[in-house]
């Protein structure tokens, strides 16, 4: 079949990691030679929780998901209304914060997030994913990704400020701005944030993203992460939904058939401005057992 897995039993039977397994510690240390200023730049949207104010909402997200919620449980309101401090002229703040990361804000899906059949990366069985986690493939096996980061910025290739919501990126164009080498992170740039300031509407009316061939390209590159600013590494249309088939959904050609981790919602823009297109990245995802993701603050250090 087209969609036949491609990576499976190539880091053995029992692999949860997928190309990940790439990023030997030589591989790393050649990495870090990419940096060259010491500049660090973060690649992180805010997140922005609250249960009595609107500011979950000013963050780029998908329609539907259920957005952050931020919570304090001692705050100083609490002090000033009579509660003890802890200790003599000693105060203490705590807060709670829940995040659904999948379509509210930065974040790295691990290879359990997707499948198609009854299998998830590997030929782990679908089954294993419970309803308290993922008992194969969770996001606690990616520990930390630190690699060479390659830039693909599309927009200013093109002369534009972000791509159409239509647009599809076809391999010939990453092709013209690059060429990753094994273990590499590819770092996609559309510029579709940059919508959400002027219309929340046109940012919900489709998104840019990657073509099935693009995926295709990126994965016989052997690169152990495909991160975009966009939140689905594919493109969406005005229903918020890929239009491939099984065979051509980014998610299955990369989580799932080739182990490649993926990281969406990114912001690029000042790393775009830099003007580089090497970098050292740097992220990794809380050790959450069995998620199918993890809020991230990616790195890149210049």
């Amino acid at each position: 079949m087209v969609h036949e897995p491609n990576n499976w039993g190539r880091f053995g039977p029992d692999d949860q990691r997928g190309t990940l397994n790439l990023l030997t510690p030589e591989v790393v240390l050649a990495a870090l030679r990419a940096a060259t200023t010491g500049e660090v730049l973060s690649l992180a949207m805010p997140i922005r929780g609250a249960t009595s104010s609107p500011a979950p909402t000013t963050v780029p997200h998908l329609r539907g998901r259920p957005l952050p919620q931020h919570f304090m449980s001692v705050d100083g309101g609490d002090y000033a209304a009579g509660a003890r401090p802890i200790g003599e002229g000693l105060y203490v703040a705590d807060d709670a914060l829940i995040v659904t990361p999948h379509g509210t804000t930065t974040h790295m899906d691990a290879l359990c997030h997707m499948w198609s059949g009854d299998q998830v990366y590997n030929g782990h069985p679908a089954a294993r994913v419970r309803s308290y986690g993922a008992t194969r493939c969770g996001i606690e096996h990616v520990g930390g990704v630190v690699a060479r980061g390659v830039l693909f910025d599309v927009p200013r290739r093109l002369g534009l400020e972000h791509l159409p919501a239509d647009f599809r990126i076809p391999a010939a164009l990453l092709e013209e701005i690059a060429t990753p080498r094994p273990g590499d992170v590819a770092v996609i740039r559309t510029g579709w944030p940059l919508v959400w300031e002027r219309s929340k509407e046109e940012y919900w009316s489709g998104q840019p993203g990657l073509s099935a061939e693009a995926g295709g390209w990126l994965a016989a590159h052997d690169l152990s992460v495909v991160a975009c600013d966009n939140a689905a590494i594919g493109g969406l249309n005005m229903r918020g939904l890929a239009d491939e088939t099984l065979a051509d959904d980014l998610h299955l050609i990369l989580l799932h058939r080739h182990g490649i981790h993926l990281m969406e919602m990114l912001w690029l823009e000042e790393l775009g401005a830099a003007g580089r297109t090497e970098f050292v990245f740097v992220a990794a995802p809380l050790r959450i057992e069995g998620g199918t993701g993890s809020p991230i603050t990616p790195l890149a250090i210049l």
